[in-house]
């Protein structure tokens, strides 16, 4: 195990430290109560091994309350889309001003008193009318979009638990609520949406509105682990 130069009569080796003189035989014995093979076995080098763990991070459409709009600000929270315009007109009626925000955050064009239905994966819209619903072309952000505001919210959970994100697992899933509203305040199910109001400055009670809609994501993480054996 070491330098020393080891010699010896009838079996009895001197040049170890005073612990481990002893009689070397066959068996364990003498005062080191060690064996042959363990006395003169060489050192080995520590194997180091890697082990990869791979694991999701992401969020909950359950974790955020309608109204929490810092939630878009938050490294774990959601993803959300830029604001839409504000409405042109200030009213009283806040189902009419945040149907009119959520038409213009989506590209809709026309009456402002018709529904219509967004998938929330596709962002496909649908008018509504009466039984008679026709489809009216894409959203104003697409599913590509959401992915790529996945991405560095996924990075960042990543990098705070030790881990890489792993490249092109980024996911977007539902808004942050399944409230799809009812009546003149329907706008779909499993999406999510927030609201901006403004007064106006000389007209009290009469609001206009804005909105961004929320997606929830999710990624995956890979973290290596080395230790030795």
């Amino acid at each position: 195990r070491d330098d020393t130069v080891y010699f010896g009569e009838r079996g009895q080796f001197r040049g170890f430290i005073a612990a481990q003189e002893g009689w070397l035989t066959d068996g364990e014995s003498g005062i080191t109560g060690q064996s042959i093979a363990t006395i003169f076995e060489f050192p080995k080098e520590p194997r180091r091994t890697k082990r990869v763990k791979r694991f999701r991070v992401g969020t909950d459409p359950d974790q955020f309350p309608i109204t929490a709009a810092a939630s878009c600000a938050e490294s774990l929270g959601l993803i959300c889309s830029g604001w839409g315009g504000w409405t042109t007109n200030y009213s009283n009626d806040r189902d009419t001003r945040q149907r009119g925000a959520r038409h213009i955050r989506s590209g809709i064009s026309g009456t402002l008193s018709i529904n219509w239905d967004m998938d929330w994966r596709t962002s496909a819209l649908t008018r509504r009318s009466g039984q008679t619903r026709t489809p009216a072309g894409i959203g104003s952000i697409t599913p590509d979009d959401w992915r790529t505001l996945a991405e560095p919210r996924a990075s960042a959970a990543c990098r705070a638990r030790g881990a890489r994100y792993v490249a092109g697992s980024a996911d977007f899933g539902e808004g942050h609520n399944d409230n799809r509203g009812s009546g003149s305040a329907w706008h779909g199910d499993n999406l999510g949406w927030f609201y901006a109001e403004e007064e106006h400055s000389t007209s009290p009670g009469q609001f206009r509105a804005r909105a961004r809609q929320s997606r929830t994501w999710s990624a995956t993480c890979k973290k290596v682990i080395r230790r030795n054996r």
